[in-house]
């Protein structure tokens, strides 16, 4: 199933892109959640046209993603997590509680935004990459501390 996506959308494609997904995750997932439409002729020709649009709403994005990556790489942040007897976590530390140690100290980002590389399960000081927009990222150092 061709599908032209909205969004940008982690291992499949940027905005503006049509690609081939299997049926069910274009009907079940990615059309439902507004990340993709329907890639009929129609669309595609509409596409060709607002091309340029798109890459300016891209620019427009990347701009202000590099403006709030000055204010956030760097930053370091604490979370503290419950530990057994071998300073190993009880569950691991989750994209959701660093976007909502961000966004307490006044930084808007959302879940989705932040990439871990593994699992956060030990205590000790991780570097974690936040997307901002397509190409853009900042790198935020979280310590991990027994509660």
């Amino acid at each position: 199933m061709e599908v032209i996506l909205t969004e940008d959308v982690k291992n499949l494609g940027e905005m503006g892109e049509i690609v081939v997904v299997a049926p069910g995750y274009g009907r079940n997932y990615l059309i439902p959640n507004g990340l993709a439409l329907p890639a009929s002729a129609a669309r595609k020709k509409e596409l060709e046209h607002k091309r340029a649009l798109i890459d300016l709403k891209k620019e427009k994005e990347r701009a202000a993603a590099l403006g709030i990556r000055g204010k956030i790489d760097g930053v370091s942040i604490t979370i503290a997590k419950r530990v057994s007897e071998g300073d190993s976590l009880y569950g691991s530390v989750t994209e959701r509680e660093i976007a909502d140690v961000l966004t307490s100290e006044g930084h808007s980002i959302e879940r989705r935004q932040v990439e871990l590389s593994g699992h956060l399960d030990e205590l000790g000081v991780y570097k974690v990459a936040i997307k901002l927009a397509s190409g853009v990222y900042a790198e935020v150092r979280v310590w991990v501390v027994a509660m």
